[in-house]
């Protein structure tokens, strides 16, 4: 697909039935995004909130004159309103420059927590509680690369062993007995995503909390942490971080109609929970993220269906990587896959006249035209997973968009198949 970017942008400006995304008047009205799950517009209010910030709140947050002080009450209320959003408090809201940073400082608190933790075990009584060598880091095989990545990173440095929990072929997901199966006496941290970004798969996060919390309420090993990245997931089902039973949830602005700029719950900072420093600087975010914050993106992000038609269309055609027995999958994913010689993914996307959607996930797209992992690991045969494309839908989608989709798709496939 000729200049996506220039195809992305020019499709976010539809005007829906409601007042949202009427501000993108530059847009193309042929073309229809479903790449969702890749990024979300700004919705009109978090637009203006960023702007009202840009000009009244432009002061540095940490000075007492009143542009300063405007932005400091801005960053405040911003953090009630993600706290809120994600059953926390305030103060377990720590804003970060993404998702990536977010996750990247849980895995290294964890590390860092089991270090300190094992050398204060071993001044008291040695190492009789099995908190001698390395710290264990338990994640799944479906993983974003921000949790992925440093994790491999942590592993040929050294500094951690890793078990990659493979997801079940009959319902990708992490099933829980193989996560606590995995668990060791030196395991710190259980690191599972909330939602899977292609296939939309749910994860079982509260059921895995559950059986840890129960293994953690033994005095002689050290707590296992639990993280999920719900990055997927906001916006799109309740999250609720108490209600899961996680001690860290990654919150990224953009999956959901905010700027790109992320958070990190932590239930009770430094206290309840560690929480240790990447970055040392001048004391930001109780010293736990410091860098003189990012006031207009943090009020931005303080501000902020799929119709499944293509069974009828397409028949037999069809493949729906994403439905698995027992489990749920996001309200607006939806990864299928149309069979036939002619008809790889990427090559049915770059035929189509309207549809701006991708065969996984966007920080993937430099893997050229192979298979998803995440759907190999899956369960989902190879030729099949060629042929694979990630729809995900937003509030500005509508039923229109849809049927569009839907008639272009079979246009599409009927061209490429006569082509052969």
């Amino acid at each position: 697909m000729a200049k996506q970017s220039d195809d992305v942008s020019s499709a976010m400006g539809r005007t829906c039935s409601g007042p949202s995304f009427q501000h993108y008047s530059e847009m193309n009205l042929d073309r229809i995004y479903m790449d969702y799950n890749a990024t979300t517009p700004l919705e009109p209010e978090v637009i203006q909130a960023i702007s009202e910030a840009l000009q009244d709140a432009w002061g540095n947050p940490s000075s007492n004159y009143i542009a300063g002080a405007k932005a400091k009450a801005t960053i405040n209320q911003s953090r009630e309103n993600v706290a809120r959003m994600v059953g926390g408090k305030a103060e377990d809201i720590i804003f970060t420059s993404g998702g990536t940073e977010a996750n990247n400082m849980v895995l290294h608190t964890a590390v860092e927590h089991f270090r300190r933790s094992s050398r204060a075990a071993g001044q008291r009584e040695g190492h009789r509680n099995g908190s001698g060598g390395l710290p264990h880091i338990i994640t799944s095989n479906v993983e974003h690369d921000s949790v992925k990545l440093v994790a491999e990173h942590l592993q040929k440095e050294g500094k951690a062993d890793v078990t990659y929990v493979p997801v079940s072929k009959m319902t990708a997901r992490v099933e829980v007995e193989d996560v606590i199966a995995a668990l060791r006496p030196n395991t710190c941290l259980v690191s599972i995503m909330l939602a899977n970004n292609e296939t939309g798969v749910i994860m079982p996060i509260p059921e895995i909390s559950q059986r840890i919390k129960c293994l953690n309420k033994q005095q002689e090993r050290l707590r296992v942490l639990l993280h999920t990245d719900a990055a997927q997931a906001l916006g799109k089902i309740r999250v609720d971080a108490c209600e899961l039973g996680v001690d860290y949830l990654t919150v990224v602005g953009h999956k959901f109609y905010g700027p790109r700029v992320g958070a990190l719950f932590v239930n009770g900072p430094g206290t309840r929970t560690p929480l240790y420093p990447m970055l040392f600087g001048g004391g930001q975010e109780r010293n736990f993220r410091p860098g003189t914050e990012n006031t207009a993106m943090i009020a931005g992000l303080g501000k902020v269906c799929f119709l499944l038609r293509m069974r009828a269309v397409f028949n037999n055609k069809i493949r729906f990587n994403s439905h698995y027995p027992g489990s749920d999958i996001l309200p607006n994913t939806c990864n299928v896959s149309i069979l036939g010689p002619s008809l790889q993914g990427w090559r049915v996307l770059s035929n189509c006249r309207k549809l701006l959607a991708s065969v996984g996930a966007a920080c993937h797209s430099d893997s050229g035209n192979r298979p998803s992992h995440i759907l190999l690991s899956c369960g989902v045969p190879s030729e099949v997973a060629a042929g694979a494309l990630r729809l995900s839908v937003g509030r500005a989608t509508t039923k229109a968009d849809v049927d569009a989709v839907v008639e272009d798709l079979r246009e599409t496939v009927r061209q490429l198949e006569e082509m052969d």
